[in-house]
């Protein structure tokens, strides 16, 4: 009883959440007009041209909708902007590409370089032929919680290091590069991404983004597959969190007095369409290119069979960020061990004082993101 009386205001949210019946949720925004906390944003037109647009698998700028959020000044929320077939695209090179080293993810911490080189591989053919059994074991792409790219975050120490990094993708940085122009940062440069993967029963615990040293550029964020709750708090976790809807497609900035607010998402819910994958999603890809040399290959249909099968009870996310300043360097810091990335993250997990104590103590299998 003790435990609960010192529950803070978000937590309280976030268990509701958790637990709530999906026919219990009338309390969650979804933005489109009408909803009186939601309100029409302008877009910066003309700062991105159509033609980087579409290279991008973005819709020309003016067909874009965005939205602000009352009482949440930083805070836009863009209806999925993207071209058909390019949502295909951006989750391929999420299960394809970007886990390949040298990316680092949560399975390196138990497995070696050699078994965690190229996940695809050792996934599609069992991907492929999944049965739908409930206990049928799981390929080692549904066992990936989480890639970092570029600047790679240590879960340890909750900090970047300039000896950690690796390139980040060009074609992901320049998808952040068009969001940013179209959203009025024309200066943003992704040097860091963090890639969540949820299945029904994950959840990504209460947390802030603080550790990148620049906070004055957005938090970018852009979701894949099944559908979930995101929960937008205050600066404190005694304020309440706003719980809102994120669709596949649907990209979310925080910035300005937004990008250090307390947020998280206790849910991941079947989208509300019916069918086992979101609408746009389900139909295979075609290979039909908007314009001249686009960012990425179209995905195959072959490629998409692995790629659905997986977002049939999982959800995609990705965060991108830029670490420092422009002209900014990091600051000397020989104390820390850059070398060991570990998977024990409370960034991933949000249960009750008992839990995040065994969670603790579990094995390295039991990686982050699922409860």
């Amino acid at each position: 009883m003790a435990a609960l009386e010192r529950e803070d205001a978000f937590r309280k949210i976030f268990r509701l959440y958790r637990r709530r019946n999906t026919s219990e949720l009338s309390g969650v925004i979804h933005f489109r007009p009408g909803n009186s906390a939601v309100k029409c944003a302008e877009l910066r037109i003309g700062a991105l041209s159509d033609e980087d647009a579409r290279r991008a698998g973005l819709q020309p700028l003016e067909q874009w909708k965005g939205y602000h959020l009352e009482g949440y000044p930083g805070f836009l929320f863009i209806s999925n902007p993207f071209l058909p077939s390019w949502q295909h695209r951006w989750v391929r090179q999420c299960l394809k590409f970007y886990p390949r080293k040298p990316n680092v993810c949560n399975l390196d911490l138990h497995m070696s370089p050699d078994q965690t080189g190229d996940l695809w591989s050792s996934s599609h053919n069992q991907l492929r032929n999944k049965s739908g059994q409930k206990h049928q074991e799981k390929s080692l792409l549904e066992k990936l919680r989480w890639v970092t790219l570029g600047f790679h975050y240590n879960w340890s120490t909750k900090k970047y290091y300039k000896q950690n990094y690796t390139p980040f993708p060009a074609d992901l940085a320049e998808l952040s590069r068009c969001v940013g122009l179209a959203c009025g940062f024309s200066n943003f440069k992704a040097e860091a991404g963090i890639l969540n993967y949820y299945h029904m029963d994950s959840s990504l615990g209460i947390h802030v983004d603080e550790a990148e040293l620049d906070h004055h550029s957005p938090l970018l964020s852009f979701s894949f597959g099944q559908s979930s709750i995101f929960l937008l708090g205050g600066r404190s976790r005694e304020a309440e969190p706003t719980a809102m809807m994120m669709h596949s497609g649907d990209i979310m900035v925080m910035s300005g007095a937004s990008r250090l607010l307390y947020h998280a998402v206790p849910r991941i819910l079947r989208h509300p369409e019916g069918g086992l994958l979101p609408p746009d999603l389900s139909h295979p890809p075609t290979d039909k290119d908007p314009g001249a040399h686009p960012l990425t290959e179209p995905c195959s249909p072959q490629d998409w069979e692995v790629c659905s099968a997986y977002l049939q009870n999982s959800r995609i996310n990705m965060t991108i960020r830029q670490v420092l300043q422009e002209g900014a360097c990091f600051p000397e810091d020989t104390g820390a061990d850059t070398d060991q990335i570990t998977a024990q993250a409370s960034y991933h997990q949000e249960g009750s004082e008992t839990e995040q104590e065994a969670k603790r103590v579990r094995t390295a299998s039991d990686t982050p993101g699922e409860k």
